[in-house]
């Protein structure tokens, strides 16, 4: 048994819905989040300067004790993941698109996939498109805009839903069936996208499956925290706007500035 936190970090505010899966698979399991929303968009950077903020956001959650840390970012798991499990000693959980589950599920063979530039580019995407998605018709868009408007607090703006109908326009052409999100800002957009897609399209995101690893690796590790006596703290930092944290969050929460 541990009580030290799972720390969680994200280029932004996006990764608090993949927070909001494991507190409700881990309710026993206190939490700090970090979110980088200054340097949000990551997936318009190049590789190395990912790793380099990937490791700034590990440092402050190891010094703050976290025992296990979710990448709650895409593009950070795509390209700084194997550099962070090879320099700290903890576990990691990341996350990438969930293309096997569309690919499998597809009866259409089309699926859309809309993420970040640097989660599109990656060598890990490719790999997995490859494998599990050869021989189906993929379309890829590059989510462009939607992160820093998610960031400024405008997630149902007219802006947003204009964005949202270009990239969608040519997967509904397609006949997709499936659509991947594949950045963790992009669940809140489920409401907005399901109005404006054919009720037979299905989408899919990585949060639930995030979940479930993060509670089987922290199982493996003899990490969980079974102690129901012991008091449950949630802290969420963020270099942006806290009020759009708060705003996404439930009231009974604090988001904290932290200059960082």
């Amino acid at each position: 048994m541990n009580i030290q936190p799972i720390g969680i970090f994200d280029s932004g505010v996006g990764g608090s819905s993949i927070w909001k899966e494991i507190n409700g698979l881990l309710p026993n399991e206190s939490t700090i989040y970090l979110a980088d929303s200054t340097h949000a968009p990551y997936g318009s950077k190049g590789k190395q300067a990912i790793i380099d903020l990937s490791i700034k956001n590990t440092e402050y959650l190891l010094n703050q004790g976290a025992k296990l840390i979710v990448v709650a970012c895409n593009t950070a798991t795509t390209n700084a993941i194997e550099h962070l499990r090879a320099k700290y000693n903890v576990p990691f959980i990341g996350i990438e698109p969930a293309i096997k589950p569309a690919a499998l599920k597809t009866k259409t063979k089309a699926i859309g996939i809309l993420a970040t530039k640097g989660t599109l580019s990656s060598e890990l995407f490719s790999h997995t498109s490859d494998r599990f998605a050869s021989d189906l018709h993929v379309i890829e868009q590059i989510g462009e805009g939607i992160v820093p408007l998610i960031e400024n607090g405008n997630l149902h703006s007219f802006e947003m839903k204009n964005l949202l109908s270009n990239y969608l326009q040519p997967m509904i052409e397609a006949n997709i069936d499936h659509l991947v999100l594949g950045c963790t800002h992009y669940p809140y957009l489920t409401p907005i996208l399901s109005k404006m897609l054919p009720k037979s399209v299905k989408i899919i995101d990585s949060g639930e499956a995030v979940a479930r690893q993060t509670k089987s690796i922290l199982e493996q590790h003899s990490l969980l925290n079974n102690k129901t006596s012991i008091e449950v703290k949630h802290q969420f930092f963020t270099n942006g706007k806290p009020e759009v944290m708060q705003s996404l969050l439930s009231s009974n929460f604090d988001v904290s500035f932290l200059d960082f």
